[in-house]
């Protein structure tokens, strides 16, 4: 079993607050978020941001593994991931996300390239995760 951590901390009321968000391998050290940067343009980070980027990386690492487990060495992998989050209710629940993908391998053919990234798209532990739907684009360069 591996165990990850991330932390937050939040300081004062939700729409006058503010918060740094941290994880245990430093990457994000006190980055800060709020209301701000989550339903406007504000400076800072989101959770929703945060978990598209987690999806689009765990995506790429998903079907690079893959890839090799079918012989095809990928060269690039670009993905891209829109999570969208809903008014349902009273509350809020990030109801999709939607993953983008380019990429670059040689030798592979268009019907095994999406098998694959279909695959992976399903596979993915972020995408286990996450109770939302889930849709792609994925695009093989020549």
């Amino acid at each position: 079993m591996i165990i990850k951590k991330g932390w937050a901390v939040w300081m004062g009321g939700f729409k006058d607050g503010n918060g740094t968000i941290s994880t245990e391998t430093g990457a994000l050290r006190d980055a800060p978020y709020g209301v701000q940067a989550r339903f406007e343009d504000g400076r800072g980070t989101n959770p929703e941001e945060l978990i598209a980027a987690a999806h689009a990386a765990c995506f790429s690492m998903a079907f690079s593994l893959m890839l090799g487990e079918a012989g095809l060495a990928p060269e690039e992998i670009r993905s891209t991931a829109a999570v969208t989050l809903d008014k349902v209710g009273d509350g809020f629940a990030i109801t999709a996300s939607h993953l983008t993908v380019v990429a670059r391998i040689p030798g592979a053919d268009p019907a095994k390239f999406d098998e694959i990234a279909n695959q992976a798209k399903a596979g993915c532990p972020v995408s286990k995760l996450l109770n939302a739907k889930i849709s792609m684009d994925a695009t093989l360069l020549p």
